[in-house]
C-alpha cells in the first residue's frame, strides 16, 4: 500500500471514530466540527456558525466562505473591515474551544489588556475594577498591604520604593528589587496585576516574597498591616540645618510640605535639605505646585505630546523656600513627580541633588475611568522634560554630587548620601 493510499485510508478512519463517538454521544450539530483537514479530505462543506451575541453573521462576497463575514452590531461602520478577524476569532473560539463555557468578561478585559500592551509602553494598560479601586485607593491615603510602590508593567513586579515606615521598609526591600516568587509560587509569565493582588491582603498576615536583588536572590517574609501612605517628615538637624523629607505627591502633599517649611523657616535655619529619596511619585498639579515652594518664577517643565507641541509649566508665585541654599536627596527610588521636581530644581541652578540616578520615569499618564464598568485605563499621553529640555524616561536625572550607599551602609543604618548634603550646605 502506498503512503498516499495509506494516508487517505488513516484520515477516512479517524473521521469514522470522530463521528462514531459523537453519535454515541449524542446528537451531533455541524457548528461542533468546524472546518479542518479530515473534514477536507472526506469533502465534508465547513459548517456555518450557530450566531453567538454580540456576532452577526452577514453575507459577503469578500469573505471567501459560503458562510459570509463576521461583524459585530457595535463596531462603528468604518471600522468594520479592521475588526472582522477580530469578531471572527471571538466567534470561533466559542465555537470550538475545548473547554466551555467561556467567560466573555475575561475575554473581553484581556483583550483591552492587549490592545494597550501591543503599543509598546509598559506605563499603558488597562486597569480591571479591582486593580483601578486598589490604585486609586493608595493614592488616597490607606489600603492593607505590604506598603511599597510598586511597577507592575515589566516582566516581573519591581519595587520603585518602600514607604516610610512600612512593613517593605522594615523588611529590607530596596529600589530595583525583582518580584520572582510569591509565597514559594513562581511569577515568571503571571501578569503583574495578578501578581500584585498576591502581595496584597488582609492586615496582619504574612506574605513570603522572593526577590531577586542584582545576581542575589533573597526570600522575605512580610506581615502585612494597614498602610496609611506617608506624606512629609521633617526635623532640624544639628548645625541649623532644616531637613524635610516628601514620600509622595498626593492631595495631601502641598498643604503638609507648606507647613512643615513655615515651621523650619521660623526658627532661621543655614541651609535646607529637601529628601525626595523612595518618593516614587503622583499628581502632576502637586508636582508643580511643591516645586515652586523652592522656585520663585520661570519654567520648571515642559510636557511633549506626540504631535510634538508642548504645554510649558511655570512656577507659581509665592514660594516659601526660594532663596535659603539647598540640597536634594535622589535615589533609584525616585520617580515621577519626584523627578520632575528634583530635575526643575537641577535645571535652574536653585539647588544641587545628591544620591545616585534616580528612576527614569518621565512620562504623562491619563487614568480614565470606562464608563461601562468599573475599571480604567492608563494612556501614556506626553513626556516631561526638565527646563534645560532633558529627557527623564528611561534616563533618569544624573546628581552634582553620586554618593552610593553599600550594603554596609544599610546593615550600620549609616546614611552617608544625608552627610554629603550636610557637608555641601556647611560648606556653604
Amino acid at each position: 500500500m502506498s503512503n498516499k493510499v495509506l494516508r487517505t485510508v488513516l484520515i477516512v478512519l479517524a473521521a469514522l471514530l470522530l463521528l462514531t463517538s459523537g453519535f454515541l454521544g449524542g446528537a451531533v450539530t455541524a457548528s461542533i466540527l468546524p472546518a479542518n483537514p479530515i473534514r477536507d479530505a472526506l469533502g465534508l462543506t465547513p459548517a456555518c456558525p450557530t450566531q453567538t451575541n454580540p456576532i452577526t453573521v452577514v453575507p459577503s462576497e469578500q469573505s471567501g466562505s459560503d458562510c459570509g463575514a463576521y461583524v459585530s452590531a457595535s463596531t462603528p461602520a468604518e471600522l468594520q473591515k479592521l475588526f472582522d478577524p477580530f469578531w471572527e476569532s471571538w466567534q470561533l473560539l466559542h465555537e470550538n474551544y475545548v473547554d466551555q463555557p467561556l467567560d466573555d468578561v475575561t475575554l473581553m478585559r484581556g483583550a483591552i489588556s492587549g490592545m494597550l500592551a501591543a503599543t509598546g509602553d509598559k506605563h499603558t494598560s488597562y486597569m480591571n475594577p479591582e486593580e483601578y479601586k486598589q490604585a486609586n485607593t493608595s493614592m488616597e491615603g490607606e489600603y492593607e498591604g505590604i506598603g511599597a510602590w510598586v511597577d507592575i508593567t515589566g516582566e516581573y513586579v519591581e519595587i520603585i520604593s518602600p514607604m516610610k515606615g512600612s512593613p517593605a521598609e522594615a523588611a529590607g526591600l530596596r529600589a530595583k528589587d525583582v518580584v520572582i516568587a510569591v509565597n514559594g509560587q513562581d511569577m515568571t509569565g503571571v501578569a503583574g496585576d495578578l501578581v500584585l493582588q498576591q502581595i496584597l491582603g488582609p492586615a496582619g498576615e504574612t506574605v513570603n516574597l522572593t526577590i531577586r536583588r542584582g545576581d542575589e536572590v533573597i526570600d522575605v517574609a512580610i506581615t502585612r498591616a494597614k498602610i496609611t501612605v506617608p506624606v512629609v517628615d521633617y526635623e532640624m538637624l544639628d548645625g541649623d540645618i532644616a531637613y524635610v523629607a516628601l514620600h509622595t505627591f498626593n492631595e495631601q502633599a502641598t498643604p503638609q510640605l507648606r507647613a512643615a517649611l513655615d515651621e523650619l523657616l521660623s526658627q532661621n535655619p543655614k541651609g535646607l535639605i529637601f529628601d525626595l529619596r523612595d518618593n516614587g511619585g503622583g499628581y502632576l498639579v502637586t508636582a508643580i505646585e511643591v516645586v515652586s515652594e523652592f522656585i520663585p518664577n520661570g519654567v520648571v517643565m515642559y510636557e511633549e505630546y506626540g504631535d510634538g507641541t508642548r504645554d510649558v509649566y511655570e512656577a507659581q508665585p509665592g514660594g516659601r523656600a526660594t532663596q535659603i541654599p539647598l540640597v536634594v536627596l535622589v535615589n533609584q527610588g525616585t520617580a515621577s513627580a519626584s523627578e520632575i521636581t528634583a530635575g526643575a530644581i537641577q535645571d535652574r541652578g536653585r539647588g544641587k541633588l545628591v544620591g545616585v540616578v534616580t528612576y527614569g520615569k518621565g512620562s504623562v499618564q491619563n487614568w480614565i475611568p470606562l464608563e461601562s464598568e468599573e475599571s480604567g485605563v492608563r494612556i501614556t499621553i506626553a513626556r516631561w522634560l526638565t527646563p534645560n529640555e532633558k529627557q527623564i524616561n528611561e534616563v533618569g536625572l544624573t546628581p552634582d554630587v553620586i554618593i552610593e550607599m553599600t550594603e554596609a551602609d544599610y546593615e550600620a543604618g549609616r546614611d552617608p548620601q544625608l552627610e554629603a548634603a550636610i557637608q555641601l550646605l556647611q560648606g556653604e
